[in-house]
């Protein structure tokens, strides 16, 4: 008996709803497989029927065969006793595979629409949702709604129906015996309402006690995690913060485990109260001669499957409803709207020359609710863990950030460059070949404007137009192929550096890997590693330095092949040959196209035909080198306090 269902019980206001508009969509997703639902269903009752047959065999054994000494009805009715387990295992193989399947198949479909959606979400959706969240849809409420369609409704079914055939076979035993059977089910449903709040409270502090362990341990069992409590020498402190979450699930444990026992021996004692009634009133009936000792036999067989089955059909309708919200859960993220979407008869680019127009572009981070996941309760189970180390279990209300955690490179500074508008009014133009150079203080709004070129966001207000074509009226794909862009912050996947390399380009040839990284002064390195391109990086590159990772970033790109480079050129925090190998490979990747460049080098600077000097999202100015020194503003205190000492 699984005492799971109980936990559920008796919750109040916490207990959840299902709608006729949820069900008849949860049942879309069972189309597809209605011909092995139908045969789970044929089983269902197969395996029913051969459960009723057991105890009538012992009756009539008991009754008539025993009594007159019948040799070969003895033999026969001992094969059949034989022959019944047989028939019901391979039907409950036969069963398991249809279920699976179904199960499985509904996971395949879920996941696969999930993660569709999820890949067209805007940059503003990542940055305002906790992977941890999307995690738990992709993998648990995928999984409960696979359990809703596979386990809890076949259960249903398969308890129903049981219920019924064993009601009907035990009326037309003995009606009274049925009825004193009957009679005894308040006493399981007392007992589950006292018990599984008990039950539920201890299951859910045991995944809250769970949960701050593994979080715990995801937080310092990461690289960077590693590596923070190693450089503060916080070993010793984290050991015992993880003893003392350990602790707490071993205790809960050990009491859950304690309560659940108990739980079990007075159901026991229940079950035995209805026994011990039908026992004596069948014995009396008996021994009165109202019926025979072979019905008495047959009567408590089946009254031990009829407890089981009413059991799991009063806890079904909770049971049920509890599964149906992990549906709710996966179909919120599928019917979230789309931040950048694609217009239907979007234009593909063609050749691309490379134009770029800013038309008077605004933008701000404002967040959109309705375009976020909210907080739906999982009943019955445990509420995101706040902090990790304080245990605080205050939750971070995301809707009150009004900047993107990814608006800029570098620390906004919160005097000078804090505001609720991320980018006002920015208009310039980026003719084919030309190079643009965007500089500022940190947080001026620099890496806001380049996300908007490959529409990782759209502007507020304005427009962006790529060769004269709005990029809203052009396909995504396109667009893509068109723009390479390389972050201050490179991300290497854990995988080799050929995979992450033809990343760019899945059908690149040796010859193609290895001219790009030697364009972007890779290959030297690459060549000289025990396993060469097929050397792991690690996670996030971590076995990487700075600049080799910046420069496989470089590789990447020019394996890629577009027409315009959006780029990050960060090279402050890299040792002098490495920032020199970069900016030699820069020469290469930015010729002959249009390069759109955050720029922190003087050289890249006084090779830009245009300087775009922007100040608390604007645009204050703009100009040559020579013509911004001589306008003696902002980007003359920059070159004085930035880049006059550097050597060109």
């Amino acid at each position: 008996m699984h005492y799971g269902w109980w936990m559920s019980m008796k919750q109040g206001d916490e207990k959840p709803t299902i709608t006729r508009e949820l069900l008849l969509r949860v049942l879309t997703y069972a189309r597809g497989y209605w011909w092995h639902i139908g045969g789970m269903l044929v089983t269902i009752l197969l395996t029913t029927a051969l459960s009723l047959l057991t105890p009538l065999i012992f009756r009539n054994m008991i009754d008539v065969v025993i009594p007159n000494k019948d040799i070969n009805g003895l033999m026969l009715l001992s094969l059949s006793l034989l022959l019944i387990p047989a028939l019901t295992g391979g039907i409950n193989v036969i069963q398991r595979k249809l279920n699976s399947t179904v199960g499985e198949g509904v996971i395949y479909d879920l996941r696969s629409s999930l993660f569709s959606k999820l890949q067209r979400m805007s940059l503003r959706f990542f940055t305002n949702t906790k992977p941890g969240e999307l995690m738990s849809r992709l993998n648990n409420d995928v999984v409960g709604a696979q359990n809703a369609i596979s386990n809890t409704i076949v259960n249903i079914v398969t308890n129903f129906i049981e219920a019924i055939g064993l009601l009907i076979v035990m009326l037309t035993l003995e009606w009274r015996l049925t009825l004193v059977s009957i009679l005894i089910l308040p006493l399981f449903i007392i007992a589950a309402q006292r018990l599984g709040n008990i039950l539920r409270d201890i299951a859910r502090a045991s995944m809250e006690t769970n949960a701050q362990m593994n979080a715990h341990m995801n937080e310092t069992l990461n690289i960077g995690g590693a590596l923070l409590v190693k450089l503060f020498g916080r070993t010793i402190e984290e050991e015992n913060r993880f003893r003392q979450r350990a602790a707490n699930v071993r205790d809960i444990g050990i009491r859950r485990a304690t309560i659940g026992s108990t739980f079990f021996v007075i159901f026991g004692l229940v079950s035995a109260v209805g026994t011990a009634l039908v026992y004596g009133l069948g014995g009396y009936f008996v021994i009165t001669d109202v019926f025979t000792v072979g019905t008495i036999v047959a009567f408590g067989s089946y009254l031990g499957n009829l407890y089981g089955t009413l059991q799991g059909l009063a806890g079904a309708p909770v049971e049920f409803s509890t599964s149906m919200v992990s549906f709710e859960r996966v179909f919120e993220v599928i019917d979230l709207p789309q931040d950048i979407e694609e217009k239907e008869n979007a234009i593909e680019l063609k050749n691309v020359n490379g134009k770029i127009e800013f038309d008077n572009v605004s933008f701000n981070y404002h967040i959109d609710s309705n375009k976020l996941l909210k907080d739906v309760k999982r009943y019955g189970r445990t509420q995101d863990v706040g902090a990790v180390l304080s245990l605080s279990d205050k939750k971070t209300d995301d809707n009150k950030k009004d900047e993107d955690p990814a608006s800029d490179s570098g620390t906004v500074d919160s005097v000078s460059q804090a505001r609720d508008v991320a980018l006002e009014n920015i208009t310039f133009t980026a003719s084919p070949g030309q190079l643009i150079a965007l500089v500022g203080p940190s947080g001026a709004g620099k890496t806001t404007t380049t996300y908007l070129i490959p529409r990782l966001y759209d502007p507020t207000d304005g427009v962006i137009r790529i060769d004269g074509h709005d990029l809203k009226d052009v396909t995504l794909d396109s667009l893509s192929h068109a723009i390479g862009m390389v972050t201050q912050e490179t991300y290497l996947f854990h995988d080799t550096i050929r995979t992450n390399l033809t990343y760019a380009k899945m059908d690149a040839t040796q010859a193609e890997i290895e001219s790009a990284a030697k364009a972007a002064n890779i290959h030297n390195f690459i060549i000289d590693l025990p396993d060469g391109y097929d050397t792991i990086v690690g996670e996030r590159g971590y076995r990487l330095s700075g600049g080799e990772k910046q420069r496989i970033a470089l590789a990447r790109v020019i394996l890629k092949d577009p027409r315009i480079l959006v780029l990050d050129e960060a090279t402050s925090h890299l040792d002098s040959e490495s920032e020199s190998l970069i900016q030699e490979a820069l020469k290469r990747v930015m010729a002959g196209r249009t390069s759109i460049v955050i720029a922190h080098r003087l050289s890249t600077i006084l090779a830009a035909d245009l300087i775009l000097v922007m100040d608390k999202g604007k645009i204050v100015e703009k100009g040559t080198h020579d013509e911004l020194i001589a306008m003696n503003g902002l980007y003359a205190q920059l070159y004085e306090t930035q880049f006059r000492g550097e050597k060109i």
